[in-house]
């Protein structure tokens, strides 16, 4: 079997392949071990706070701040920890944070959207996102992390290139590594 965070970026019909760590409705974030091959209990977020969608990360890619590549996919339905959902990368929202030495790194997120979800209709990238609903995932990645001495910070939303070529830099950081 492999392993979650060894599957590719994309599957075979170039679809995005996000893996669902918590899922809509969570009010705790679990993390996929890779060398357990399982999801363990991160941390519990803060009270009354739950994942307003789908939360996880994009596989075989590797961030700034030595994880996967961070990815919400917006749609309004729940999954489960372990599903891989085909998705297009609509955009990124650029976060700034505390790093584990103490340096400020980014910590990018990957905004998209499912494949086979035709209720939330063609976002083609995030701006297309009502404004208000966008300010309201700003604020949960804030608030998701306020007891966590990261200290984010939101530098801006980015369309679906920028998206890709964060894609494409965590990968190229992974194969760098190995």
């Amino acid at each position: 079997m492999v392993s979650l965070g060894r599957l590719p970026v994309h599957d075979e019909k170039g679809a995005l392949n996000v893996v669902v760590e918590c899922p809509r409705g969570a009010a705790v974030k679990l993390k996929y071990d890779d060398k357990l091959e399982a999801f363990t209990i991160s941390r519990a977020l803060p009270l009354g706070l739950t994942y307003p969608f789908d939360w996880g990360f994009i596989p075989s890619t590797l961030a700034q701040d030595g994880d996967p590549l961070d990815a919400l996919v917006i749609h309004d339905t729940a999954t489960y920890p372990g599903v891989i959902l085909p998705c297009r990368a609509i955009g990124v929202v650029e976060v700034i944070q505390q790093g584990r030495g103490g340096k400020r790194i980014r910590n990018d997120r990957i905004i998209a959207r499912p494949l086979w979800h035709e209720r939330m209709g063609e976002f083609e990238g995030v701006q297309q996102i009502p404004a208000r609903l966008r300010q309201e995932i700003a604020q949960f990645f804030l608030s998701a992390t306020f007891f966590s001495g990261k200290n984010p910070k939101i530098r801006g939303w980015r369309g679906p290139r920028e998206a890709a070529a964060a894609i494409h830099a965590a990968r190229a950081e992974l194969l760098e590594k190995e």
